[in-house]
């Protein structure tokens, strides 16, 4: 029989603050982190917008958020800021709150406690800023320009190996890469590094920080980006609405410490919720688009109900996927549909990328966050901006406002390019 793995805890870096309870609070109060990209030159761009993470530096501070900021110098200095991308710092921050959060120490407790402690981190596209800065200066400067710390600050694999140097986490060290899943996929690997019995505790997650001219023109390049909202920033990610035209990026992290059940316990950890299932899938249809008829959405979330031993009737909440675009916001409403049946009157689904943006490789690590959350608190944060619901459904997409329901367990989708899908399950602990 596997282990048991619970939710000891958490970390947020967002566009909707920073912090965990800040970050929530702001998102089921309706605030939005989009706003007008200032931090470099947009005049070119298809999409001048973003949902950046308000930071005391100045860098997105102009979003609609009033604490919660950002501190880079809180985490480390700014010359060993210079060596690393900014999708491995907002991983780190993310990491270090989720790890005082649970009140694990394990460098301080010895050789054993490190070699079961463990990381997993990952990203949809890592250090795309610092790829482009290095071949900017490859370019014009020549190659006895460029920094030794070109590769080891662009790597993905350097958010979990910076994370796991600076805790003394000796356990498993991995990452994955899986586009928009990333996140997702990243927390249930975790876990099944624990139910198999690889490790007691793992910190798991994703960051992203693909917010620059590289990052935009490319997306706006293969027509999945929001175009037509550069005058109403908080207004361009709006799920499910018959006036939306592509998703907003986003950037920032999310981190969990995952922990085995009976570890948890005997050192009086508190829990948030239990990882009760997870389920992936591929479409094997397209590189960009998902499979007209949802089945691979489908079959991920039917496999993760089925790990997790509960009844449809169980789950009362879905974060979706949604991010926005004509196409695939609807796919996924249909595939739901299909999963829960005459069910679907009963739950409610909402899209916080209405609010943070679409974090790529970092959507489902903090779409965990505000599942365990809503599980925790019994509120489901709102889908904004759904004005005009193109989707004719039973499913009560919870617009605008967030809803207080008492849940007994909630699902997090996430699905990505190249047709790669996840789906997790958190309920709360008998």
């Amino acid at each position: 029989m596997a282990r048991r793995v619970v939710v000891t805890g958490l970390g947020l870096v967002t566009p909707v603050g920073c912090g965990v309870e800040t970050a929530w609070s702001n998102l089921l109060s309706g605030k939005s982190g989009a706003q007008r990209i200032d931090h470099f030159d947009v005049s070119d761009l298809g999409c001048q917008i973003a949902a950046l993470v308000p930071r005391e530096d100045g860098h997105g501070q102009k979003a609609d958020i009033q604490n919660g900021l950002f501190d880079p110098d809180a985490v480390m200095s700014s010359r060993d800021r210079k060596r690393i991308d900014d999708f491995i710092l907002y991983s780190i921050a993310s990491a270090d709150e989720a790890l005082k959060d649970a009140g694990w120490s394990p460098s301080e407790l010895g050789d054993d406690a490190q070699a079961r402690s463990g990381v997993l981190f990952g990203s949809g596209i890592g250090g795309l800023q610092t790829t482009y800065e290095a071949s900017i200066t490859l370019a014009e400067k020549g190659p006895r320009r460029l920094s030794p710390f070109v590769v080891p600050g662009m790597l993905i694999n350097l958010a979990s190996g910076q994370i796991s140097i600076r805790h003394g986490l000796k356990g498993p060290n991995h990452s994955v890469v899986t586009a928009c899943a990333t996140g997702a996929h990243a927390i249930g690997d975790a876990a099944r590094l624990i139910q198999r019995g690889d490790a007691d505790v793992m910190v798991a997650g994703g960051g992203e920080a693909a917010v620059c001219r590289l990052g935009i023109a490319s997306f706006v390049a293969c027509r999945a980006m929001t175009t037509g909202y550069n005058d109403e920033p908080k207004k361009a990610s709006r799920p499910y609405d018959a006036g939306r035209d592509g998703f907003l990026m986003g950037e920032g992290a999310g981190a969990l410490v995952l922990e085995e059940y009976e570890h948890a316990v005997a050192r009086g950890a508190k829990i948030y919720a239990e990882f009760k299932g997870y389920g992936l899938s591929g479409d094997a249809y397209h590189i960009t688009s998902p499979a007209p008829d949802g089945d691979g959405g489908y079959r991920a979330m039917k496999a993760a109900l089925r790990d997790s031993g509960l009844d449809i009737a169980d789950i009362g909440y879905v974060n979706a996927h949604g991010t926005s675009t004509p196409l695939g916001d609807e796919i996924e409403i249909r595939a739901v549909e299909k999963l829960f049946g005459e069910k679907s009157k009963d739950i409610l689904l909402s899209s916080t990328k209405s609010a943070t943006g679409h974090l790529l490789g970092a959507a489902g690590a903090i779409e965990a966050v505000f599942s365990i959350l809503a599980v925790r608190d019994g509120k489901v944060p709102p889908t904004l901006n759904l004005d005009n619901p193109s989707v004719e459904t039973e499913i009560d997409l919870v617009p605008n406002t967030a809803k207080t329901q008492p849940l007994k367990a909630a699902m997090s989708n996430s699905f990505g390019f190249g047709g790669t899908n996840a789906a997790v399950i958190f309920a709360a602990v008998p």
